[in-house]
């Protein structure tokens, strides 16, 4: 035979087989051998002892998205990205942004600083002007994605947000491809 235990809300706490298990709690009750099965592998709902003293398959309560944070989250990620500067592929995580911020600092105290600066395809020495234009990239990209995640907010507190938006409208700081003209077609 085969028995369940249940909590006070009804909630299944354990499961007894009498071919397996030599003690079976007092509390126990019998339930058929299909609906014990399927309390272990149908997970698409809670398993409940209802006020008829039958277990049955409850639905999940429905949880309603957090919008704020899955933008939150979203905004982060696109936050740290990167950015393309100067042919110079930037990383935009808090680390970056602080190290940039230091060497902007330096640059603008002194317009001949020079320095090692790590990008995504290796070192390269930057100028005190490289510098500076890589941080305002840096900030510009930032700032954009707060900017994009407080439109986004907005729309969540007037109710037209889709979650279509959330991966909609946020910077991209790529450099453009170079034009190329068109070939000339040669008469015979």
């Amino acid at each position: 035979m085969k028995y369940v235990t249940c909590n006070q809300a009804g909630e299944i706490t354990g499961r007894y087989d009498s071919d397996f298990h030599r003690a079976i709690p007092k509390d126990a009750i019998v339930i058929p051998d299909k609906v014990w099965l399927a309390t272990i592998t149908e997970t698409d709902g809670l398993w409940r002892l209802g006020a008829d003293g039958v277990v049955s398959k409850q639905p999940f309560v429905p949880v309603a998205p957090n919008y704020p944070a899955l933008i939150s989250a979203e905004r982060y990620a696109r936050e740290a990205s990167g950015v393309l500067v100067d042919g110079l592929l930037i990383e935009t995580t808090r680390d970056s942004q602080s190290l940039i911020s230091g060497m902007a600092v330096s640059a603008l105290m002194d317009s001949a600083y020079r320095c090692n600066f790590k990008t995504g395809l290796g070192f390269v020495e930057l100028g005190a002007a490289q510098i500076l234009s890589i941080s305002s990239a840096v900030r510009a990209h930032v700032q954009a994605c707060f900017d994009r995640e407080k439109v986004l907010l907005e729309l969540v507190s007037a109710g037209t947000y889709s979650v279509e938006q959330l991966y909609q409208g946020w910077p991209d700081y790529s450099e453009p491809e170079p034009e190329t003209k068109p070939e000339t077609e040669v008469s015979p």
